[in-house]
């Protein structure tokens, strides 16, 4: 292959990958809608409601409750299933912030259990050893799409009468077996923030089967109202419940805005093929980046049968490339038109909120932990993730066509056997 463009060769690719967001004027026409009928809230609004049935038809879930952000999900999640002070909740150390504070601010323990190395999923081997008395939910991250071994997650959760609360934020129409992702346990939480494969810029949802959890979660998202039914049902005040300033539960206000709503609407259209192409375009990647020396993509077990792809990767191997560490070779690609990321830089408790412990007024683990010290906490298949093994590249580039991946093949083998010169 030629000279390396790095070092002045011409690079592999020239042309831009498909870009992100992908909108149209018909997703601006759904916004300028409900701009122009006056009608912006959720409360009086009819749009969010409709994304909310829609989203939850397509991902697999009987009930869905769309909130301000995925963040907040995950809250909302964890204190709908009754998580408390001092209570420990299993999390894996490969992911966002987000996953283990929320923990935080359910005024609960992250317990981090290490992934496996082969999927940067949490490692179900790994589980029953981190779980305690005080152990009261698992929080499996289904990472850049990929399903975890939820077999082997609800069987231990059985065991041990933990509640699931699956981290689906890179999820959107992913699935395992038959089922879509976050739809599993016992609740789910995705995102809408602006880089994810849907998207209005901001937004979550919380999926659920359960009636009861459905329930908690639509009073926590509203102020603690509680919606016509449920008050009829056991609200025990004997006032009406259409009453505005009636409060159940420790509430607030995470509902989503109406033009978000209908800016999901539109863009959950297209996400089905956008879907389909990302997990095609996927497997050919798997298949034919297998052929160079020093690159393994995860694995991907059978009952991962939708893979969304928020991110596609692979693990990188300097022993191939003469020894040059991750930074380099990532260098390399950009320079041959191939944008690639190192992913996150250290496991999430060595991140100085966790080592510091600068929980601010969430003071549960002081109750039941005292001596909590993330210090001590060691993840090796995660460090070693962070350190120069595992390599991201963003789903826009999995939109492309089969032209676009060959180039992608083609960058990383010229890089690999140029090696020796990056």
């Amino acid at each position: 292959m030629s000279k390396l463009a790095i070092h002045g060769g011409t690079p592999v690719r020239t042309k831009p990958f498909p870009r992100w967001p992908v909108f149209s004027e018909a997703d601006a026409r759904a916004v300028a809608r409900v701009v122009l009928s006056g009608v912006w809230g959720r409360t009086t609004g009819k749009v969010v409601a409709q994304f909310e049935q829609a989203f939850a038809k397509f991902q697999g879930a009987r009930h869905g409750v769309a909130v301000v952000n995925g963040t907040t999900g995950l809250r909302l999640a964890l204190m709908a299933a009754g998580i408390g002070e001092g209570d420990e909740v299993l999390v894996p150390p490969y992911t966002f912030l987000a996953t283990a504070t929320a923990v935080v601010e359910a005024n609960a323990v992250p317990v981090f259990v290490d992934i496996d190395p082969a999927t940067c999923n949490i490692n179900p081997a790994l589980i029953e050893a981190a779980i305690t008395p005080r152990t009261r939910a698992i929080i499996p991250v289904h990472f850049g799409g990929l399903a975890c071994d939820m077999d082997r997650i609800l069987a231990i959760a059985a065991k041990y009468r933990l509640k699931v609360i699956e981290d689906a934020c890179h999820g959107w129409g992913g699935k395992w077996k038959s089922k879509g992702l976050g739809c599993i346990g016992d609740l789910g939480v995705f995102s809408f923030q602006s880089s994810k494969n849907l998207t209005a810029g901001e937004g979550g949802f919380i999926a659920s089967n359960d009636e009861n959890l459905f329930e908690t979660v639509q009073s926590l998202h509203n102020c603690g109202r509680l919606r016509p039914k449920a008050a009829a049902g056991g609200g025990g005040t004997g006032v009406p419940a259409s009453a505005w300033y009636l409060h159940h539960l420790l509430g607030g206000n995470h509902r989503m805005t109406e033009m978000q709503g209908a800016l999901l609407l539109s863009q959950l259209k297209r996400l089905r093929k956008q879907t389909q192409r990302r997990d095609a375009n996927g497997r050919y990647l798997d298949r034919e980046l297998a052929r160079v020396p020093g690159i393994k993509a995860m694995r991907r077990d059978p009952f991962a049968t939708v893979v969304s792809h928020h991110l596609y990767l692979f693990r990188y191997d300097p022993a191939a490339f003469g020894g040059k560490p991750r930074e380099k070779f990532i260098a390399a690609m950009k320079a041959e038109g191939v944008s690639l990321s190192p992913g996150y830089p250290v496991p999430l408790y060595k991140q100085p909120v966790f080592l510091n412990k600068n929980f601010g007024p969430y003071t549960g683990w002081k109750h039941t932990r005292p001596n909590l010290d993330y210090g001590k906490v060691s993840c090796p298949a995660c460090e070693k993730a962070c350190a120069g093994e595992v390599v991201w590249l963003s789903h826009p580039t999995l939109l492309g066509g089969r032209r676009d991946m060959d180039d992608i093949v083609e960058a990383v083998a010229k890089v690999q056997q140029h090696a020796a010169e990056i």
